[in-house]
């Protein structure tokens, strides 16, 4: 990304700057998503804009020609990729996409301790972190909804991927941070390439591309708020570790996908993560969102 008014999310910031902006993170978060409902994982302002969707619902003009397809496809891809219809391929890699994300929080929500339990500002902020991810599964399962696809199960990954879910929260900081900064860059490049590739696949659907693209906004906001946050706990050398992780970390989770690899440029989405600064965010987004004070030029 271009030069302007953010600097480099590697940008290297002090121990008090970070400090400093846990401290802002956490007043940011608290009047952004609203109150905390814990035992359902949710938060108040974000169950009211998932309701807000829900009553107020768009469909395809032209539903999907063969639904069946993509139940066929969506836990684990049977066909040629090549075979699917563009539209068919993007919602199963969304889906998949989605499918991590939601592995990944339900096996850090009962290590990360409860509100009741979190005595520092930095654990606060990782609990209200993930509840804003359920709501974000929620919003992707919405955005297949949107779609006429109402019969999708979440389904667990394999025992194997589903365990080093399950103990990736456990490791220390020093190991930890790094990889899960990489994981929360790598959820906005997509994020923002998938934005893109709605204008394309749903030019003749108006009404479920604007749709779409908002319940993809509230999603991509929050994402850009935790990129800012991830990084913020990182010192110099774990944030030149970061950067060369982006490479792959990027490849091995979307060889994963192979939607990815048929719908995207993979090496753009790269080299997105290795530039990004939050300079070519819309305004309206870095409005909603949150960025550190050490990546404002």
């Amino acid at each position: 990304m271009g030069s302007g008014k953010y600097l480099s999310v590697f940008t290297v910031a002090t121990e008090q700057q970070r400090k400093e902006n846990f401290e802002d993170y956490w007043r940011f978060t608290q009047q952004h998503g609203g109150e905390l409902f814990e035992a359902e994982k949710d938060l108040a302002k974000k169950r009211a804009k998932l309701k807000y969707f829900q009553d107020n619902p768009v469909q395809l003009r032209k539903p999907l020609a063969n639904p069946d397809d993509f139940y066929r496809n969506y836990i684990e891809m049977k066909a040629d990729p090549k075979s699917l219809d563009r539209l068919t391929l993007m919602l199963t890699g969304m889906y998949k996409f989605a499918r991590h994300e939601w592995v990944g929080i339900k096996g850090a929500w009962d290590v990360v301790p409860d509100m009741a339990n979190s005595h520092s500002v930095e654990d606060k902020i990782s609990r209200v972190h993930l509840a804003e991810e359920f709501c974000h599964w929620r919003l992707f399962d919405e955005m297949l909804r949107t779609c006429g696809l109402d019969k999708v199960e979440w389904m667990p990954l394999s025992p194997l991927k589903e365990w080093i879910y399950e103990q990736f929260p456990k490791f220390p900081g020093f190991i930890m941070d790094a990889p899960a900064f990489v994981t929360e860059l790598m959820g906005v490049s997509y994020y923002f390439h998938l934005h893109r590739l709605f204008d394309d696949i749903l030019a003749d659907e108006p009404e479920v591309r604007q749709r779409m693209k908002e319940l993809l906004d509230e999603i991509t906001i929050d994402e850009v708020a935790h990129v800012g946050q991830r990084r913020n706990f990182i010192g110099p050398m774990g944030m030149k570790i970061s950067k060369w992780l982006v490479k792959p970390f990027y490849t091995m989770f979307f060889n994963d996908i192979p939607e990815v690899g048929q719908l995207f440029d993979v090496k753009q989405m790269i080299k997105d993560g290795e530039a990004f600064d939050f300079n070519e965010i819309p305004h309206y987004m870095i409005e909603r969102s949150w960025i550190p004070s050490y990546c404002k030029a």
